[in-house]
């Protein structure tokens, strides 16, 4: 069924067209990526769509009822309440219908209410009406739904009675798209969702939109997300847009494809365009000829020209040299600790970096990834251990703060101040390869875009030519394509690189290796991101399968060394069956215990997130076992009190 649809959608700014002739078609179970660079006009038109506002030309038309949810890049959950109780506002309608029942199960229960048959009779019909909507609407398990989302974006329950008021922004921002998944909309349009969230968050976020029962669009720079959610991609590119089946990596192709194409047909057509000029140019004033002459002069005026193809607007175009070759070996790292005042982030830390390699830093927001990058530059010093470079290894330092940006100058004087002897033609040649050109270079930098600001820092640290890059969240800022260009740089650099990113996509194009850092230190995973995927997987597996086995162990040891410690057989026999029966029951709560754990994480599963039925039955089961557990541990309790007085 079709939700909504633009039709002819314009917007213009004066003279200027933005936007133009735009057709759009979302479905009920639509998952759609707008892409385009940056300035097309894509979160305008996102506003357009979502209501927000007013197109200068077509019209949006969508079904009657339609709810739609609309996340902006730059939105952040404003409130006075407590993060337990904004959530909770999502679920409003449903917990008025929660009161309405409590109070008609009052009603029921009066006994006057007996006498009057019709009343009773109508009052059970509402109340039986209204337990099924209650049920239909998950009113016994919206809690732990609410749970669930917060947990998946990294509020446990240390957060609940925290105000939101008093949280950073990105926090704030994490919060709207949490309530906003709560509220469930048909139709969910979220601008820039994965900003400010960490690789974990992201991956769970993947999987919850998977699972979502509504509608789609999305725009986002983060290709590796595009790729896992969505299956047409609606592209805008110079005032138009193209629709495309498929996924963001399948989009690339087909418009490649669709290039090549366009390219194929003007030029057959150019061909026989210049071969009926020709002929109409040499027979026109030919007695015998001129008839053929003029039909196909008809000919000319009567075919449909194709316009020239074109490609995506200018692109930048930069490469990485080097000055000097470095040594083999380039930087060591032996049981280092970072941090600050003497507060430990992160040990022990063991890097050993060789030419050439390009290894991706990785780990959950708040471990030390930016730290560590600031220690081996000098910024900061390391709390132990220290770093050595190779022979003649020269450091590039891309800060994601841009803190080498805090100048008056303007763009052109930011370099060239920098490399005074080089002539002035060949700065401006350079910031031409950064889409800076014309009046661009005469800007200064405080009025700068994000966009423009990480170019800028770019084309500093081509100039510089360092071998050994060390890059701080360097597609930041970035649109689409200017991360391509970007990577393509990467790959043909001849120095070594080291990098922290949240962009998996990049990641996986430009490592070699990744570290993880964690609170257990470093670890290297020889590959790229997928690679480091499938192998943090198969640990927790095999630790997992471990722990089971040392538990089983010990369990085993004790129950021997017990047994050696006593002498009488009669003794013995009764602390044996005594023994026996803790022991039962300490399988049985460990089963019950396991089981626990593994309802509680399959009722946070996504997939479940909106089924009311299974969270009911998850949340019944779970009952079920806290009570066995109890009644378990009072067992366990009573046999034990009974040992220690043998």
């Amino acid at each position: 069924m079709i939700l909504l649809q633009a039709n002819q959608v314009a917007r213009h700014f004066g003279a200027e067209v933005l936007f133009d002739h735009i057709q759009l078609e979302i479905q009920d179970r639509s998952r759609i990526a707008l892409v385009g660079r940056n300035g097309a006009g894509k979160s305008t038109l996102l506003k357009i769509i979502a209501g927000i506002d007013e197109p200068d030309e077509g019209t949006i038309s969508k079904t009657k009822a339609l709810t739609i949810g609309y996340l902006d890049q730059h939105t952040g959950l404003s409130s006075d309440k407590t993060i337990w109780e904004e959530m909770l506002t999502a679920y409003d309608q449903l917990r008025a219908l929660e009161t309405r029942l409590r109070q008609l199960e009052y009603k029921i229960g009066q006994p006057e209410l007996l006498a009057d048959e019709e009343a009773y009779a109508r009052l059970l019909k509402e109340y039986d009406q209204l337990q099924h909507n209650f049920n239909e609407q998950n009113g016994y398990g919206y809690e732990s739904e609410i749970k669930a989302v917060l947990n998946g974006f990294r509020f446990d329950q240390t957060f609940y009675d925290r105000p939101i008021s008093s949280l950073s922004g990105g926090q704030k921002t994490r919060l709207a798209l949490a309530k906003l998944l709560l509220e469930r909309p048909d139709l969910l349009i979220l601008d820039e969702p994965t900003n400010h969230l960490d690789i974990e968050t992201l991956s769970w976020l993947e999987n919850y939109l998977q699972n979502y029962r509504g509608a789609l669009l999305l725009v986002s720079h983060d290709r590796y997300f595009l790729d896992k959610i969505v299956t047409e991609v609606y592209d805008l590119s110079r005032h138009k847009m193209t629709h495309y089946k498929g996924n963001y990596s399948k989009f690339l192709e087909l418009k490649a494809e669709k290039l090549a194409s366009d390219w194929k047909a003007f030029e057959k057509q150019q061909t026989e365009i210049n071969k009926l000029e020709e002929f109409v140019a040499k027979n026109i004033v030919r007695a015998s000829t001129t008839k053929r002459a003029q039909s196909r002069r008809k000919q000319l005026d009567k075919m449909e020209r194709l316009d020239r193809p074109v490609g995506d607007e200018k692109s930048a175009r930069f490469l990485f040299d080097i000055e000097k070759q470095s040594g083999n070996i380039v930087l060591q790292t032996e049981d280092s600790a970072i941090g600050y005042d003497e507060t430990i982030l992160c040990e022990p830390i063991n890097l050993d970096i060789r030419k050439q390699e390009a290894i991706a830093l990785v780990g959950p927001n708040g471990i030390g990834k930016s730290t560590l990058l600031k220690s081996i530059i000098g910024q900061l010093p390391f709390i132990k251990g220290n770093t050595h470079l190779g022979t003649n290894v020269t450091i590039g330092y891309y800060d994601q703060e841009q803190a080498d940006l805090r100048s008056h100058k303007t763009v052109l004087n930011e370099l060239w101040d920098e490399h005074s002897t080089v002539p002035e033609k060949d700065i401006r040649s350079v910031l031409g390869s950064f889409l800076f050109s014309g009046e661009d270079v005469e800007k200064t930098v405080p009025l700068l875009s994000g966009g423009e600001k990480a170019r800028l820092a770019l084309a500093k640290l081509s100039m510089d030519k360092e071998n050994f890059l060390i890059l701080d969240e360097p597609t930041n800022h970035l649109d689409i394509d200017s991360k391509e260009v970007l990577e393509n740089a990467l790959i043909n650099y001849e120095g070594t690189l080291l990098f922290v990113s949240h962009d998996r996509y990049f990641i996986n194009r430009i490592a070699t290796k990744v570290i993880e850092l964690s609170e257990t230190g470093s670890t290297l995973y020889l590959g790229d991101y997928d690679y480091y995927l499938e192998k943090k997987l198969e640990a927790e597996e095999l630790a997992l399968l471990k722990k089971q086995n040392s538990e089983t162990k010990e369990t085993v040891t004790l129950v021997s060394n017990k047994n050696q410690f006593q002498q009488s057989k009669d003794y013995q026999r009764k602390i044996r069956s005594l023994t026996r029966k803790i022991e039962q029951i300490e399988l049985e709560l460990a089963e019950v215990d396991d089981t626990i754990t593994a309802t509680q994480m399959e009722m946070a599963n996504p997939l479940y997130i909106e089924d009311h039925s299974k969270l009911m039955t998850l949340q019944a089961t779970l009952n079920e076992l806290e009570l066995k557990q109890e009644n378990l541990m009072t067992q366990w309790e009573t046999l034990g009190l009974e040992l220690e007085e043998q």
